[in-house]
């Protein structure tokens, strides 16, 4: 089946150029231009992936991204003309899964879409532990399909994207030294984003709503000059 994708921009040339490039690979594809109709068609049918405008007619694209899509676990593109850092790293850290600038060359947007694909398969359910969204390990459940986290005491907390995936990919490799070059693989936006130590800065907001002592961690354990250890028993309920 053709991966559904939904494009969220207002300016009707660039939906255009998107569309035709996307479309001539083999995606099927749905434009809208105002965030209300997105929102309407988004709960009808959920698609494979979105790219996400910011600045709309009716409303801002990070909402949308923030409310919709990361609560649904449903893998988003920011493609917009805000180019600063600052946009960039809230855009990722608010739950998207990339960051594209206008103007974009085609091919470099098919890549990322192809890519943000890829990493959202890969850890797809496939039959035993796999294809159970939720895991418990020392008093904690998370629930990788909500993207929560609850305590022993019953008290939840949600949980980025980011942060999701990133516990995910530690609990389905308990046990398992993961190197930052592998952890990037399925966090980053792009080789060539300069956010070297980004990986660093997720675990370290992990291991703080983990309750894991970023000095002396027990969960999420450092394993100087390999990465990192993912050391609880897991169960999947």
């Amino acid at each position: 089946m053709k991966p559904l994708i939904y494009v969220l921009e207002d300016d009707a040339d660039i939906a255009l150029v998107i569309s035709r490039t996307l479309k001539n690979e083999g995606f099927t594809i749905e434009a809208f231009s105002r965030r209300g109709s997105f929102l309407n068609r988004l709960k009808r049918q959920t698609p494979d992936l979105c790219l996400v405008d910011l600045s709309l007619p009716d409303g801002d694209g990070l909402s949308v991204v923030t409310e919709y899509l990361r609560v649904s676990n449903i893998p988003s593109i920011v493609v917009t003309g805000r180019s600063s850092l600052t946009d960039k790293i809230i855009g990722l850290e608010v739950g998207a899964d990339d960051y594209v600038v206008k103007p974009f060359e085609p091919r470099e947007l098919l890549a990322r879409v192809r890519a943000v694909l890829r990493r959202s398969r890969q850890f797809e359910p496939d039959g035993g532990a796999k294809a159970q969204k939720t895991a418990r390990f020392a008093g904690w459940e998370a629930n990788f399909q909500s993207c929560t986290l609850r305590d022993r005491a019953g008290m939840e907390s949600d949980l980025s994207a980011s942060e999701t995936r990133l516990l995910e990919i530690f609990v389905k490799s308990t046990g398992r030294v993961l190197s930052r070059s592998q952890l990037m693989d399925h966090i980053r936006t792009s080789d060539e984003d300069p956010l070297d130590r980004s990986v660093d800065a997720r675990i370290s907001r992990l291991r703080k709503k983990l309750g894991d002592d970023s000095k002396s961690p027990t969960l999420i354990r450092t394993v100087y000059g390999a990465g990192y250890i993912f050391s609880s028993k897991v169960e999947w309920v």
